[in-house]
């Protein structure tokens, strides 16, 4: 075992963070360090702020860097600096949690600390905790689906949302697919925003039936891209812009403008690369907060959808039975296995 080496202090935002095991490689491919991982976010702060900034976060933990095991912890944890800022939310199950609300960099310093590599804040901000302000397309190619797939669903995503008086901010998922974000007024809740998202999928499905899907069941997925509908459902989120994915290149996830999608290659945007092309382009998701638009369009095509017989999809599993939801069982089981009262 080699000498101890002492923590490094960061000075950011007024506040000064204390980064334990700095020199811990948590990349493997290249050999960066939980510093550099620090510094990346330093360089990117104002668009990893943008992402996160007063929204509840939750903490996905990497105490052993990418490629380690990683937990998740809702609560943030007591023994916390004075400075910290929280705001409290409630679950599905009616259970409270005071978590992570990132106002600086200084608190998305303080969570990488702890071993989180990506930030994973809800779609609401800690003024009203109920509304959602932004709608957000989740695109989860199966196994062996090619990229290109993915970008040719999310331009349809944006032709749908464009002809439901919408715009979107996509990102890659620093992992395989590609996330879009849609600025929202926060006027409906949680259960509303996902009737919308699936109305969406819905219809990006009809237009790429052969290469996008809406099934819950991956057994009825085949070979497509799902849009994940059930991320919209409270309590759920989605990694946000330029966080860093547990994967030995430390991928990012990466803004882009809708003119790179078609071409984007998310293997080379990694926390070596997108600090340059963040100081020499600015930040893809810098309108995202400039206005917020409205679903009744994509409401109306909801209601369009059910009058013509389409009813709820399933949730996901730990939210109790939804009032129209149709039984939650794989269909391959659905004739052996009656669903509980």
């Amino acid at each position: 075992m080699g000498p101890r080496v002492p923590p490094a202090a960061v000075e950011v935002d007024g506040h000064t963070v204390t980064v334990s095991n700095p020199t811990k490689v948590f990349f493997s491919a290249r050999g960066e360090t939980k510093l550099d991982l620090v510094n990346y976010y330093l360089a990117v702060g104002a668009g990893a702020l943008r992402g996160v900034y007063e929204r509840p976060t939750v903490l996905k933990r990497y105490p052993n860097g990418a490629e380690g095991e990683f937990f998740y912890q809702k609560r943030v944890p007591p023994h916390r600096p004075e400075w910290l800022e929280t705001v409290t939310v409630s679950f599905p199950s009616g259970r409270h949690a005071e978590e992570l609300c990132p106002v600086d960099v200084a608190h998305i310093i303080w969570a990488v600390n702890l071993g989180c590599l990506d930030l994973n804040p809800w779609p609401v901000r800690r003024a009203d905790v109920d509304h959602p302000d932004e709608l957000r397309v989740d695109l989860d190619p199966q196994p062996d689906v090619p990229f290109d797939d993915v970008r040719q669903v999310a331009l349809c995503v944006r032709d749908v949302l464009s002809e439901h008086d919408l715009a979107g901010f996509p990102k890659t998922s620093g992992s395989r697919g590609i996330h879009v974000n849609v600025p929202i007024e926060p006027e409906w809740d949680f259960t509303a925003v996902r009737r919308a998202a699936l109305a969406l999928a819905r219809e990006v499905e009809r237009r790429m039936p052969g290469v996008a899907t809406s099934a819950w069941w991956k057994e009825q997925r085949g070979q497509r891209v799902f849009i994940d509908y059930n991320q919209n459902a409270r309590d759920r989120t989605v990694a946000s812009a330029y966080s860093v994915r547990a994967n030995p290149e430390g991928r990012v996830s990466c803004p882009v403008e809708w003119d790179e999608v078609a071409d984007v290659e998310p293997a080379e945007l990694t926390i070596a690369t997108v600090p340059a092309r963040f100081a020499a382009r600015g930040d893809a998701g810098a309108g995202l907060d400039e206005r917020r638009y409205r679903l009744d369009a994509l409401l109306d095509l909801a209601a369009r959808d059910e009058a013509e017989g389409l009813g709820d999809a399933p949730w996901p599993p730990h939210f109790g039975k939804q009032r129209g939801e149709p039984r939650r069982v794989q269909p391959s089981r659905a004739r052996r296995a009656p669903e509980p009262p």
